[in-house]
This record gives structure tokens, sequence and C-alpha cells, in this order.
């Protein structure tokens, strides 16, 4: 049996979680070389005595005390910071697994495609934000990328074996969220609480925000547009409530293949860890009967504009994706917050792309550049209350 090793970036996660989950049920196949966190030391230290990693590195190193103490009888090598990431990233493995959130995992990305490696990657704004720097660095180095959201994994899996020169559209499904039937006035009302109560998927509070808006399907358009270069017009989103249906593609001779699956992040979790093979998960096996319909819808950009947003952003390209991503997280924390209504999300973005258009990025520097100068504006913006 071959030992295969990995880095599990962004440990503490959802996606994180669901991913030693899955190691841990073959863990004689597995050897931890890194794992890390933002800044839950418990949970952490946690899982280092779990899967005993080489090393457990905090971003937040205020707490690499903490994390130094309940992990000083184990052999264990701790460190903390934004360069120890960086570090823990660059140590050669079979598989990285990139799920660290936000613009904070930009360079530790970087970093293991330096490696040449296999990147399992479920950090969004990486290819969002700097997906012509990433996709040329994959190239440069000869690294794997491979997708672990729902919806690019189900592309990849049913590209396998086929040329995407023959690909006449790539469809991905949204679940529409837990405000798929709202009205624009329900909308101005809907509460935190409300809006992280998925109805499908169990994930952290910003992606949940972020698919209540559809902005979540908004960045992943930007992202299916760097790993599948069919062009924008070819890249459509379709509502599908039961969450099923995770992505298609179409080919030129009429038939459309489709990826279906639970809505349990272990099901692409786990393609991308047994890639190219297959491995077993504990997940239940769909009941097509028992689910009787599965039904789509369009999508509503009068209600929900997030999704137009990102697409006029993918076809301006350069720093305009960076700039879409870093005022919406700034907008979802306001909300978040209690600062800002729902559907301000998407108006302070907007406006955020209104009165800041930075030229292309030329290096990661530049990407992380453009997001500090984004979210100081979007903060500006939303401090101001200038949206009523």
């Amino acid at each position: 049996m071959t030992v295969r090793s990995i880095s599990v970036l962004g440990a503490t996660g959802s996606v994180g979680a669901s991913t030693l989950d899955l190691i841990a049920r073959e863990p004689e196949q597995w050897r931890v070389v890194a794992l890390t966190a933002n800044g839950n030391a418990e949970e952490l230290a946690r899982l280092a005595r779990q899967f005993r990693p080489e090393v457990a590195v905090l971003a937040d190193e205020t707490r690499l005390p903490e994390l130094h103490d309940m992990l000083a009888d184990t052999g264990i090598e701790t460190a903390g910071g934004s360069q120890a990431l960086i570090e823990a990233a660059a140590r050669p493995v079979d598989l990285t697994l990139a799920a660290i959130v936000g613009c904070a995992g930009l360079a530790p990305v970087m970093a293991a495609i330096e490696q040449g490696g296999t990147i399992a990657l479920a950090n969004k704004e990486a290819l969002v934000s700097a997906g012509e720097i990433l996709t040329a660095a994959v190239a440069k180095h000869g690294a794997t990328l491979l997708p672990t959201d729902s919806e690019h994994n189900a592309i990849f899996q049913c590209l396998a074996g086929n040329q995407i020169s023959q690909v006449r559209k790539i469809t991905l499904t949204a679940s529409g969220g837990p405000f798929r039937t709202w009205s624009v006035e329900q909308l101005a009302t809907a509460t935190p609480e409300q809006a992280l109560k998925h109805p499908n998927w169990s994930m952290g509070a910003k992606i949940t925000i972020d698919s209540a808006t559809m902005m979540n399907k908004g960045l992943e358009l930007i992202e299916a547009h760097h790993l599948f270069p069919v062009g924008l017009e070819r890249l459509s989103i379709i509502v599908h409530p039961q969450s099923v249906v995770h992505s298609m593609v179409e080919y030129r001779d009429g038939s459309t293949l489709a990826q279906l699956g639970p809505p349990d992040m272990r099901v692409p979790i786990a393609s991308c860890l047994a890639w190219p093979q297959r491995m077993e998960t504990p997940c239940a096996p769909l009941d097509l009967a028992a689910l009787g319909s599965l039904t789509f819808e369009p999508t509503d950009e009068e209600r929900f504009p997030a999704t137009r947003l990102a697409r006029q952003a993918a076809e301006a390209g350069g720093a305009i994706p960076a700039v879409l991503n870093a005022a919406n997280e700034v907008a979802v924390a306001a909300f978040l917050d209690g600062r800002i209504a729902l559907p301000h999300i998407a108006a302070y973005v907007e406006e955020t792309l209104s009165c800041y258009a930075p030229p292309a990025p030329a290096s990661l520097a530049d990407v992380l550049a453009v997001d500090r100068e984004a979210r100081d504006k979007a903060h500006r913006l939303t401090e101001s209350a200038s949206i009523a």
C-alpha cells in the first residue's frame, strides 16, 4: 500500500473538517505533513494530536503560545503568522488541500503551486482574485489543480475523457439559498440568522451568506472561467433547489453529462483525494425514487443582482474580479454585524466597482495591494451608510 502525504490548509473549517473525516477513515493511507488554522488553537491542537502532522500553524500568531503549550509533549512543530502559513504550504507533499477562506489563502496556494504538486483547491478567492496569475504559475511549475467546490468538481468529472474543445455549454447549478422564493420587499427584512440557515448545505458563515445573495454562484462563474476556458458566453447558471445535480456539461453533439450526488462536501473532496481513482465515503447513495422529481428554474437578477455583477467583472477581467471579491467580503461582514441590509451587499459591491478600477495586476503582490485598497474603499462606503 502506498502512503500519500497531505497538507490541509484551513483544517478547522468545514472543508478541512470534511477532508480530515475522510482521512481518519483510512489513516494507514495518509501521512499528514501540515495542518493550519486561523485562530482556533484548541481545535487545531486536538486535530494535531489525532493526525500527528509535522507542523501545526496558526495564522493568528497571538495564539501561538497556547498552541505550543497544548502540543508541548507531542514533538509536533508549531508556528504562527502569515509567513509560517506560506512555509507550511511550501513543504513538498503529494496533495495540498487548500481551504483557507479569503485572500489570506492566496500566498499559501501560490507556495503550494510552486512546488509543482497537486492542489485540491477549495479557496474561491485564489482564482477569483488572481486567476490569470495562478493559472500561469500552474503551467510554469507543472502543478495540477483539482477543483474541490462541488460545482467545479462536477464539471471536472463530466469532462473526464472528453475534449474541452467539444463543449457547447457548461451550466453551474445553484440551490437558490434560503431566500429563493422571497420577494424584493421580503429580502430587505432578512436577518443574518435567517440567511445562515441554508436549506441543503452545511458551510461556513461567509459562504452561506454568499449563497443567500447568489454571489457564491457569481464567484463560481469566475472560477469556472479560469478552470474551464470555453468562453464566458458558454457559461451559465441555473437554479436547482434540490442540490442533487451539481453541474452539467453540454457537448456539440447534443449530449449533456451531469454529475449527481448528495449535498455533502465529502463527495467532491473524496474525488480529489483519490484522483484519478475512487474511494469509499460514508455518504448515503442517492435514492432517486424517494426524491421523486428534480426541478430547475432560471436565475432572477432583479432580486439577486450578484451574478450579473460577477459576470461583468469577469468580462472586464484584470483587477476587477479582485475588487468584486474584496468589496463583497467587506459587505458580507457588515451584514453579519447588522449594519446593512441583505440587498445592500450587492449594492455596496457595485458602488465599490464604480469608484475603483485599478490596472491589471502583474504579480501576487499587486493582487494583494488591489485587495487592500478595495477593502478600504468598501469599508468607507459601508461605514458612511451611503445606500439607504
